[in-house]
């Protein structure tokens, strides 16, 4: 059940359109469920009653203050239920109104001085409560942080009355569009708000940008409006966006600054993350991948920034981690800008969920994010990958790092008590996997028919390998699905000059317990190690073939994902 408390200036305004019908079609047979009177007449079902007389009755002390009135004297607050709950009925909704009110100060229980207020229902999971902000003694309501307040009376509602139960936020979360924005976006046939579009813009500019110009070239770029608030002296004090074609009845653009789209895109917010990476070098990426391209090589340098990130998670520096956290949402942001087809919608929405993520009471160490800002600067200046064979792997291997990341984010939030942040990582994690396995099936079934047509003499090797490596999990790993890929890699990884040591070193990187495939979980370490690890010495041959070899693939069309780790624990 979520609130969602603002004000406003004309109390009719807000009546016409609560019982509007005509040109919304969300809005079906407005109404009363309560009021400050019961017996207050309702224009949604009494045909002599007008708006005017009900505005003229809930503004009644605002007016007898005269000039003394405050200007924005409407308390405007939407209750809206989950989607899934079931329906509440009026007395319900009643009920509901009645607690927030009283909640929030503006109407305490058994308070006969309290403002004057009431609750309109025009659809059939959500009422909007309207209340004046003078009371009948000419004072003004104790209503301070009524936000706050109305959430955690909504979160005590949600229990009693058997409804899904939100998570508690804590006053980071950025500003949820309107009813107005949302039934506006239905009508234009959008996904989403222009609120909730002009912020995934931004980001997306963002990510990974060296300075205001490149950011703002950016949004020009992807045909956003940009208009800046210029100081006598020329320096830019802050800035404003708007989606062309969205105007308001006068015809003039809707403008919306940073700070109204999140809090950490304020323009003062966004420079902390320019001068803690002023350095950043330009593009390309500078990890050596022989005959890799500009893509695969970024995200092989996204893979090391993103691993760092991770080991930030569980060091117990929680400053480093927030910054960790902020990093880790602009690859993110550079990775679903880069990708094509499912792959980049499942990343847009991973962007957009866990964009909530990256922001907390927990102040941030802006340069330890330089790592994640650079190799998102990477990402986004390399191009984007075509997701098939070195681009798709060299994909997929980031995004099982990202995977892991994104869960141990879920569990930092959780430890601190972060419940919006927590779940907002979740969900991104649920459309990493989603983004992850439609990239990941084709290099791994090339991996496998590569390991399917070894010499048998060649596969009896490498499980030797694998026995003299890890004696443990020897037989496990050879009567998994990925052995064929596991073998096609520990191949590549002997011609490439690697031993057994290079096996041994994946397996004790991380806990391999709770992985689904323990074979691929090595497949995709071994993969990223043979690529940042030199090799032993030139590669040679072991032992004597008798069969022709098949041909080697390039290197990152093997690679894989730790497949399946991601929906470990």
């Amino acid at each position: 059940m979520v609130p969602d408390v603002s004000r406003g200036s004309r109390t009719i305004g807000l009546l016409h359109y609560l019982y509007r019908t005509s040109d919304i079609e969300a809005h079906v047979d407005p109404h009363l469920v309560a009021a400050y009177d019961p017996h207050l007449p309702d224009p949604g079902r009494d045909p002599n009653a007008t708006f005017s007389e009900l505005a003229a009755d809930l503004d009644l002390w605002v007016d007898a203050l005269g000039d003394k009135a405050p200007k924005k004297h409407v308390w405007h607050c939407p209750v809206r239920t989950a989607p899934g709950d079931r329906p509440l009925t009026d007395e319900e909704w009643a009920t509901v109104a009645g607690r927030v009110l009283a909640a929030t100060g503006i109407a305490p229980d058994g308070d006969d001085q309290a403002c004057r207020w009431i609750a309109v229902r025009h659809a059939p999971d959500h009422i909007h409560i309207v209340a004046t902000l003078v009371r009948a003694d000419r004072t003004r309501p104790r209503h301070h942080k009524d936000g706050t307040r109305a959430q955690a009376e909504c979160r005590k509602i949600e229990k009693e009355f058997g409804l899904r139960r939100l998570k508690e936020g804590d006053g980071t979360a950025a500003k949820r569009p309107t009813s107005a924005e949302r039934h506006k976006a239905e009508r234009l046939g959008q996904d989403a708000t222009s609120r909730e579009l002009l912020r995934e813009h931004v980001h997306r500019a963002l990510a990974g940008a060296a300075d205001e110009a490149e950011f703002f070239d950016r949004l020009a770029a992807e045909g956003i409006r940009v208009k800046k608030r210029i100081a006598p002296s020329g320096d830019t004090l802050g800035y404003s966006v708007a989606k062309v074609g969205d105007r308001n009845k006068a015809g003039e653009p809707i403008w919306f600054s940073g700070s109204k789209l999140a809090p950490d895109l304020s323009l003062p917010r966004i420079r902390e993350r320019f001068a803690a990476t002023t350095d950043m070098p330009e593009p390309p990426a500078v990890l050596e991948l022989s005959g890799a391209s500009a893509p695969v090589r970024a995200r092989h340098f996204a893979v090391k920034a993103t691993d760092s990130a991770l080991t930030s998670l569980t060091a117990g520096d929680d400053s480093a981690a927030a910054a960790q956290l902020i990093g880790v949402g602009e690859v993110l942001d550079a990775l679903a800008q880069t990708s094509f087809g499912p792959t980049q919608a499942e990343l847009r929405e991973a962007a957009a969920h866990f964009e909530r993520a990256t922001r907390s009471h927990i102040h941030a160490e802006k340069e330890e994010m330089y790592a994640l800002r650079r190799a998102a600067r990477q990402v986004t200046h390399s191009g984007s990958a075509l997701g098939r064979g070195q681009d798709g792997a060299a994909t997929a291997l980031v995004l099982d790092i990202m995977i892991l990341t994104v869960i141990a984010a879920a569990r930092w939030h959780a430890a601190r008590g972060h419940a919006q942040q927590a779940e907002a990582a979740q969900q991104a994690a649920a459309h990493l996997r989603a983004a992850y396995q439609a990239t990941a099936a084709s290099p791994l079934a090339a991996m496998r028919a590569y390991g399917q047509r070894l010499p048998a003499q060649s596969r009896r090797h490498h499980a030797a390998t694998v026995r003299t490596a890890l004696p443990h999990l020897a037989e496990h790993l050879q009567a998994e699905p990925g052995w064929d890929a596991l073998t096609a890699v520990l191949d590549q990884a002997e011609r490439a000059g690697h031993d057994a040591s290079l096996l041994a070193e994946a397996a004790a990187q991380r806990e391999l317990d709770s992985a689904d495939s323990v074979s691929e979980v090595l497949v995709w370490r071994l993969q990223h190690l043979g690529y940042v690890a030199q090799p032993a010495s030139a590669p040679r041959s072991r032992r004597p073939r008798t069969e022709p070899a098949p041909a080697v693939p390039a290197p990152a069309a093997v690679a894989h994902l730790e497949a399946n780790r991601p929906r470990r624990r």
